[in-house]
């Protein structure tokens, strides 16, 4: 069969090895440039080390020079550890404020005794009392990350190396951290405080609602100080 047409027409390119080539053959692969810091010093190069894998970096077309996009660096380990306690910390408040909210609208309702009033806010007083514990745990968990800084600091010094730009970053940022942990727990402890006299205050309006006489100072449970 006598084959015509464009089609004849390519195939005799074919056959002549003049047939224009796929684009995807055409084009090479771009090349990049990676541009990180490193102690200070701004470093470029046309592949990536190892050592600068979870570095922040930017990365250029090779052709143009310009930017292609912005890789921000890997969190640490000591960094994903406080974004664990911060993500518990915050659940913790939510379901705080959840039972806060139950609570309220509970107190609105008639209990059927007094005692029935003090479980209630015992609910209340477990919550916050595991806040408190919270509170206390990321303390540590933070306190003993920054000793770990803190050595590595001094390592390096003993070497006689200084104290990298990174690292001495990395200390103040785990200083603050040990400090906003620190006001956690304080406001844990104030929320407490300010529990018992939210109970004394309810036991005070359920006796009033059911026309008995003010009653004694109700009996809290241990304070978590």
């Amino acid at each position: 069969m006598r084959i015509t047409g464009p089609t004849a027409l390519f195939a005799t390119l074919l056959a002549l090895g003049l047939a224009p080539l796929a684009p995807a053959q055409e084009k090479s692969a771009e090349k990049r440039l990676y541009c990180w810091n490193e102690d200070g010093r701004r470093i470029c190069a046309d592949a990536l080390p190892a050592s600068a894998v979870n570095s922040a970096r930017t990365e250029m077309s090779g052709k143009t020079g310009l930017p292609n996009a912005r890789i921000e660096r890997a969190p640490t380990a000591e960094e994903q550890a406080a974004q664990r306690v911060l993500e518990a910390r915050q659940k913790l408040e939510n379901e705080l404020a959840q039972a806060r909210k139950r609570a309220d609208l509970a107190l609105a309702e008639s209990y059927e005794s007094e005692a029935a009033l003090q479980r209630a806010y015992k609910i209340r007083y477990d919550l916050v009392d595991q806040g408190i514990k919270t509170a206390r745990m990321a303390i540590d968990n933070q306190h003993m990350a920054l000793l770990r800084l803190l050595q590595n600091a001094a390592d390096a010094e003993l070497q006689g190396g200084e104290v990298s730009a990174t690292l001495a970053k990395n200390v103040r940022n785990q200083r603050a951290a040990v400090m906003e942990a620190q006001q956690s727990l304080r406001q844990q402890q104030q929320e407490r405080v300010a529990l018992d006299s939210a109970l004394v205050e309810a036991v005070a309006r359920w006796r009033r609602a059911r026309g008995l006489d003010a009653a004694p100072t109700p009996e809290t449970t241990a304070s978590g100080d």
